[in-house]
């Protein structure tokens, strides 16, 4: 397939993603895909998502192209279809039921096109007693048991931005899912659905914690272990001007340099002692409390006890290491992460900023080969 539109390059060129404009996790897997290097059409509706963030800024929607179609319009699913049947992967984010009854479900979309990759992003799943309700990433992280690990024993759990269920368990599910059916699609010549649910990626990113848990060395309950704030050696301390350091001096080795950097070596027993856990935390504080952010990250440079400062959204790209690797880009104005991970011959890159709605029906029309795409364009 020739490459053409965004898909400049990226191991996925040559790739097309129709992406059924929603919130949240599904534009995120589709910038993913687009991220490395797919041709990605997202078909937006008239009047937008209703996202509260101007179209300009959200960079979910970089590296992407945009066609308006109503699929409530007597023409619509028709026009959708024409984009399916040259399509490689759709991605939509509905309620289980809702494309099927638009019109544009899997039995019709692979009617036109049985090898198309057919991915569907939910909460709750395609299936089970939920399936119909609404929700967001808080809901679905709180019934896989892994809301309730983060946050300190005596207070609420604390809710970790929508990173771990909405992107972490949903959207890279959802691309690991699609990519893995296309494989198997291109060997076969049978596309699938794939059910990417976020109460289903987020369970199964705690498959190591289960595991300890079954085997006695993980307890449920929150600030109790060894990765979830409980061990005085991994987790967060305040700094004299109110700022954070991050420990994770693990291994013996680290730990060793980390009680002596810190200036509290006749600490060091102390590591395997649960009984001393508490008392060794309240050392640890008070050191931290006696100098600044940056002071302390001036006393562990360059050593391997594992400290490092807490950063703030606005400075962590400013930081060396991150600037070294270009870990973030400046694109249109917008500082935002560069695309991940990365490709020793197929290189990614920030093509385009976020797509506008139905700015791009015309290019679309064209390189895909629809020009009935352009019946009814706003253009």
């Amino acid at each position: 397939m020739a490459v053409t539109g965004t898909a400049a390059h990226g191991p996925l060129a040559g790739v097309r993603v129709v992406e059924l404009a929603g919130i949240g996790p599904g534009p995120f897997a589709a910038m993913l895909l687009a991220d490395l290097g797919a041709d990605v059409v997202r078909v937006d509706r008239p009047g937008g998502s209703g996202l509260a963030i101007n179209p300009e800024y959200d960079v979910t929607n970089r590296n992407k192209r945009s066609v308006v179609i109503d699929l409530k319009a007597e023409d619509g699913p028709a026009r959708l279809l024409d984009l399916v049947e040259r399509a490689d992967i759709l991605v939509e984010g509905y309620r289980p039921g809702v494309a099927e009854r638009l019109g544009v479900g899997p039995a019709a979309c692979h009617a036109r096109n049985s090898a198309l990759v057919y991915g569907r992003m939910t909460g709750w799943g395609q299936e089970g007693p939920l399936a119909q309700r609404a929700g967001h990433d808080i809901a679905y992280i709180a019934l896989t048991g892994t809301l309730g690990m983060i946050g300190k024993p005596d207070e609420p759990p604390v809710a970790p931005a929508n990173l771990l269920g909405d992107y972490a368990g949903g959207s890279l599910y959802l691309v690991v899912g699609v990519l893995a059916a296309l494989h198997h699609a291109r060997a076969t010549g049978a596309g699938q659905v794939v059910d990417a649910a976020i109460v289903d990626g987020t369970a199964h990113l705690s498959a190591m914690i289960h595991g300890m848990l079954a085997a006695g060395g993980w307890q449920d309950r929150r600030g109790a272990n060894l990765l979830d704030g409980g061990c005085p050696y991994y987790g967060t301390y305040e700094t004299a001007d109110g700022q954070y350091m991050a420990v994770g001096a693990l291994e013996p080795q680290f730990y060793a340099e980390f009680v002596d950097l810190l200036g509290i070596e006749d600490q060091a027993q102390a590591r395997k002692d649960l009984s001393r856990w508490g008392e060794l935390r309240e050392t640890v504080a008070a050191r931290f409390r006696t100098r600044t952010r940056d002071e302390w990250t001036a006393v562990f440079e360059g050593s391997d006890a594992c400290v490092a400062p807490v950063l703030s959204l606005r400075e962590a790209p400013a930081h060396p290491h991150l600037a070294a690797r270009g870990t973030f880009t400046d694109h249109g104005g917008i500082t935002q992460p560069a695309p991940a991970p990365r490709f020793s011959v197929t290189h990614t890159s920030v093509r385009s900023g976020p797509a506008q709605p139905g700015a791009d029906t015309a290019d679309v029309a064209r390189d895909w080969d629809v020009p009935d795409l352009l019946k009814g364009s706003p253009e």
